[in-house]
């Protein structure tokens, strides 16, 4: 919600901050101190005048200070992105800075790869056990036929591996393995030898300890620093920290290890448009360096190294996948609060809520896209 005109180095008013405020929601169907479970609730008038100079990075920073509460945040956010405030919820300057410094660094590099993974990932497995379900699996539920989000997290793990054509023996990569969910699926289910490679020591540990029975290995490394060869690839989750600087890096490495009949499945959040962008509260409180790929951005760097065979978006089932893991996440907390702060779980209900809104909105989109090794023959996915 910044407002471009009071972005200059004066401060305003918080009478004045709230009218400009008041006059960007208007049309929106929220109001400030309303009487709908979307409205936002002020505590602060101090708030006003931040969020009008810092835009969505302060939304979200106020909301963990406890300047306001909204009871449906994700309800909230369709109503801001259905708005039009999505495009203008973040200062022209903190944009071309954050543009200028994805153009001169590569904000994604090797050496900056295990950030997301100490700060997010390592953040506590007795939340993330409690928040997920027993599957572990942190990426977007598949809902076909099912109102349970273990069943529907079942069905995403086997959507992949039988759009893979999985088959007893098969060596198998999983580029940014998590907790171990694919490898553990894929190795039971299908006989599979799996190699999982993650950035986190906390998935890591986890993962090993899951799978220590199963032909699973699991490595703390890079995708650059792999080597070997391998009949199939699954990368679910991950490519969203991969950056555009790395982009062709990442699939050419995924070229290099799959062998000539093989088949790559790449499930991802993806954007609407191509820009190099990302939101600044996501970015700095819970993914570092994370940027959402688009359509082109996924396209253009696998020219002349696969043949893209299917493209599926089931971005709407995200939608639902993190209400459920909102819902775990409020039944879980009392259980696990003495190991946090209260500061920490109004970051974590902000980021599953706006992140449910997002998604409902259709402003990012979930794909799972197929690619083959020029593969001969007719390829049918299954759905």
């Amino acid at each position: 919600m910044a407002s471009n005109s009071a972005n200059g180095s004066a401060v305003l008013p918080d009478s004045q901050s709230k009218r400009i405020a008041e006059s960007l929601l208007e049309g929106s169907g929220i109001a400030f101190n309303g009487s709908n479970p979307w409205d936002i609730q002020v505590h602060d008038p101090a708030f006003f005048g931040k969020v009008i100079r810092g835009g969505s990075m302060a939304l979200g920073e106020t909301y963990m200070e406890g300047l306001w509460d909204c009871e449906q945040i994700d309800e909230m956010i369709v109503r801001l992105l259905n708005h039009g405030l999505g495009d203008r919820a973040e200062s022209p300057l903190r944009r071309a800075l954050y543009q200028l410094q994805s153009n001169f660094i590569n904000l994604q590099s090797k050496t900056r790869a295990f950030i997301v993974g100490k700060q997010h990932y390592d953040l506590g497995n007795d939340l993330f056990e409690r928040m997920l379900d027993s599957t572990m699996c942190y990426s977007c539920a598949y809902w076909k036929d099912t109102d349970d989000l273990h069943q529907a997290q079942l069905n995403k793990l086997d959507l992949a591996a039988r759009k893979l054509g999985l088959e007893p023996g098969m060596k198998v990569l999983d580029i940014g393995c998590g907790w171990g969910s694919f490898a553990y699926h894929a190795a039971t289910h299908y006989g599979c030898e799996v190699t999982g490679i993650t950035i986190s020591r906390e998935q890591a540990e986890y993962a090993r300890g899951r799978c220590k029975d199963l032909p699973v290995e699991i490595i703390l490394e890079d995708y650059r620093d792999l080597t070997g060869e391998y009949d199939r690839i699954v990368s679910i989750g991950m490519f969203e920290h991969v950056g555009h600087k790395n982009y062709r890096t990442y699939f050419e490495a995924a070229k290099k290890l799959l062998k000539p009949d093989g088949l790559f499945v790449l499930h991802t959040i993806g954007s609407n448009g191509t820009s190099i962008g990302a939101d600044p509260w996501i970015n700095k409180y819970i993914f570092p360096n994370g940027v959402l790929p688009s359509v082109v951005q996924i396209a253009r760097p696998t020219e002349d190294l696969f043949v893209m065979e299917d493209w599926q978006n089931f971005g709407a089932d995200y939608d639902r996948t993190l209400m459920a893991w909102y819902e775990r996440f409020e039944r879980a907390w009392p259980d696990v609060k003495h190991n946090y702060n209260e500061r920490t779980y109004r970051m974590f209900r902000y980021y599953l809520l706006i992140c449910a809104g997002a998604f409902r909105a259709r402003d990012i989109q979930l794909w799972q896209v197929v690619f083959s090794n020029r593969r001969p023959g007719r390829y049918d996915a299954p759905r």
